[in-house]
């Protein structure tokens, strides 16, 4: 079982940890990036979370001229159906799944373990939480997409999964009309996503931490 190198974030020593929040990077980037917003979620100390944010492989990357970065898939064309390698990302899938088993191991429920992930990282977190053959706490999915929208094989027990969308007006990477196709998708799932909108670009803003850090408490209380 092949288990990604990550960045690690627990409560304060003597506090158990009965959660776990796997949180996928975006493009280019690595598991240190949402580290920093961990303590602007005014968590209370006492919930007992682990934030694991681990880091994708270096691949080509074709709409970057093949240059080499972090990434959990290729993309082949930047049009609005975003041309992706699936066979990657599905590969992306299963190792937050190999994530989550660990979890397990380590003594965390299921029912206690959130998924979440910024763009490209968003769109793999809608892939492994829905085909993980466990229940999951939820959900987050950050100015991303739904990438295998038609060709995922959903778990019927996620039926009634938490689902947190939140997403840039002004995103020029990724469109927002994306990230509401994702809501219109999940709909017509019988999903009941909570959507939110930010005046912002690709990226994350204090309104959306503060909203992010709500969800996650109410999902975890």
């Amino acid at each position: 079982m092949k288990i990604l190198p990550a960045v690690e974030m627990e409560s304060p020593s003597g506090i158990e940890v009965n959660a776990s929040i796997i949180w996928l990077h975006g493009l280019g980037a690595n598991g240190d990036d949402f580290a920093p917003i961990v303590p602007q979620l005014n968590l209370p100390l006492d919930f007992g979370i682990r934030f694991i944010f681990p880091h994708a492989p270096s691949i080509p990357v074709t709409i970057n001229n093949g240059y080499v970065m972090p990434a959990w898939y290729d993309i082949k064309q930047m049009d609005i159906d975003r041309h992706v390698d699936d066979e990657q990302l599905k590969q992306s899938a299963q190792w937050v799944h190999n994530l989550i088993n660990r979890e397990l191991e380590r003594g965390v429920a299921s029912e206690r373990i959130i998924v979440a992930g910024f763009s490209q990282g968003g769109a793999v977190s809608f892939e492994a939480a829905l085909t993980y053959e466990k229940p999951l706490a939820g959900i987050m999915a950050l100015s991303t997409y739904f990438a295998t929208a038609h060709t995922i094989e959903i778990n019927p027990l996620h039926s009634s999964l938490p689902i947190l969308i939140c997403h840039g007006a002004l995103d020029p990477v990724v469109p927002e009309s994306m990230g509401k196709q994702s809501l219109t998708t999940l709909q017509s799932l019988k999903f009941e996503p909570e959507y939110k909108s930010y005046p912002m670009e690709h990226s994350v803003c204090p309104q959306e931490i503060s909203d992010i850090g709500a969800w996650i408490a109410r999902i975890l209380v």
